[in-house]
């Protein structure tokens, strides 16, 4: 018990050194992203029938680092911007799976075969699923032409610099959305590794078809962040688990928890959600097998010992890692005021549930200030409410804004109506 109690520590302090530095480097890629993707270059790619807006949807989802429930509002975004069903399908399949973070943290701790093979079968699963998509819709439909757009997303006004938002996403909001889960991992990961002797799940269920089928199954219920699923594979490898059965727990795992199953099947449909567990279970699967052949459980154990970085980098990574993990978890966003108005007549919250990160908390935010008399909403994220105020709000107001949220995938009811005294409201979003 005593040597467990000391190897625990010792070996998440280890995996957190050989992550931190490629983390890190990924915040920063992903602040980047963030603000360098406009709705009129989703418009003008993801429309449109064929084949090839699906590969580039499938292709754009791969480097975004958004859990599998922030992608459902970004889908529905994208759709709205003139995507095709196909395109959205294949974003759906392709975006929680992988992003740069993940990427990254994948070559550190698995090595550089693992690193390439997952966005690539992430990629592959996204075509395949979006193309099934749009053959079976009716009469090949699509989206049809965009839209305008005129929410908070696509409305002029005034904004902090390119280089503050970017650098607010990748180091305070992004690390405030998984950081309790990449913590929550390393922690599962050290425990796996000094707990498990080694070799143990190899003798319970042998290196293989069914050992691949176990772990597939496992991912597809529950959630595990894409980053934060890493460390936990590693642990299992080094535990027994080949290197295609940690796989297919790394595909399904962010991707096809029961939450975003329900959401999907609600918000495009039983043949959509369908087609995308099916796409992910047989991706998953086949993914594994390949994989397999490719790469051994001993080259990965070797890639994890790699020593490529020295080990001072490490130190002062890991210690700069948690210090923005920190940061992150104190963040609270600041919100923009706009349209003011000298009295916000009555105050809505709504119990909302569903809402995993930031970006869940936004698009609920940007649903609601685009029903008709809204002046004002505030989001809590860690409540699970949302307080929506505003001088012309219809006497009954209740239906139209539980209908906006539900609309996202997200469930909503009425907790509380009363009037609201505040005198200087203002309609406010969030930089996601």
């Amino acid at each position: 018990m005593t040597e467990w109690l000391t190897e625990i520590p010792v070996t998440f302090w280890a995996v957190l050194g050989e992550m931190a530095p490629y983390l890190l480097f990924g915040f920063l890629v992903a602040g980047v992203l963030s603000v360098s993707i406009s709705p009129e270059l989703v418009e003008r790619h993801l429309g449109g029938r064929g084949i090839w807006p699906v590969v580039k949807a499938s292709a754009f989802g791969v480097p975004l680092p958004l859990c599998s429930c922030g992608v459902i509002p970004v889908a529905a975004s994208i759709r709205s911007h003139g995507a095709s069903k196909g395109a959205t399908t294949a974003f759906l399949i392709s975006t929680p799976q992988t992003g740069v973070d993940s990427i990254l943290v994948t070559f550190s701790l698995l090595g550089p075969i693992f690193a390439v093979f997952r966005p690539l079968a992430a990629l592959v699963a996204g075509v395949l699923g979006g193309a099934i998509v749009a053959a079976t819709e009716t009469g090949g439909a699509t989206a049809g032409p965009a839209q305008k757009c005129h929410e908070a997303c696509c409305s002029p006004g005034p904004r902090r610099s390119r280089t503050g938002r970017a650098l607010t996403y990748g180091f305070l909001t992004l690390p405030r959305d998984i950081g309790r889960t990449l913590l929550v991992g390393l922690a599962v990961a050290a425990l796996i590794s000094a707990v498990v002797p080694e070799g143990y799940f190899s003798s319970v269920v042998p290196p293989g078809p069914w050992q691949i089928l176990v772990l597939m199954l496992v991912g597809i219920p529950v959630y595990i962040c894409a980053t934060a699923s890493i460390p936990i594979a590693a642990g299992l490898i080094l535990t027994g688990v080949s290197p295609g059965a940690a796989f297919a727990l790394l595909m399904t795992g962010p991707a096809t928890n029961a939450a975003t199953v329900a959401t999907i099947w609600k918000v495009l449909g039983k043949r959509t959600c369908l087609i995308y567990l099916a796409t992910m279970m047989v991706a998953a699967f086949v993914g594994g097998l390949v994989l397999d052949r490719i790469v051994t459980a001993h080259q990965v154990q070797a890639a994890m010992h790699h020593g490529w970085m020295p080990g001072w980098v490490k130190t002062v990574s890991a210690a700069a890692l948690l210090g923005v993990l920190a940061a992150g978890a104190f963040y609270r966003p600041r919100h923009k005021g706009r349209n003011d108005v000298s009295d916000r007549g009555r105050t809505l919250t709504l119990r909302i549930t569903g809402m995993k990160c930031s970006h869940c908390a936004h698009a609920v935010r940007k649903a609601l200030l685009a029903c008709p008399g809204v002046e004002s909403v505030e989001v809590d994220l860690s409540g699970g409410r949302a307080q929506v105020s505003g001088s012309g709000l219809d006497p009954s107001p209740a239906g139209v804004l539980c209908e906006a949220v539900q609309e996202l995938g997200y469930g909503a009811e009425v907790e509380a109506d009363e009037p609201a005294a505040a005198p200087e409201a203002r309609r406010t979003e969030d930089e996601p």
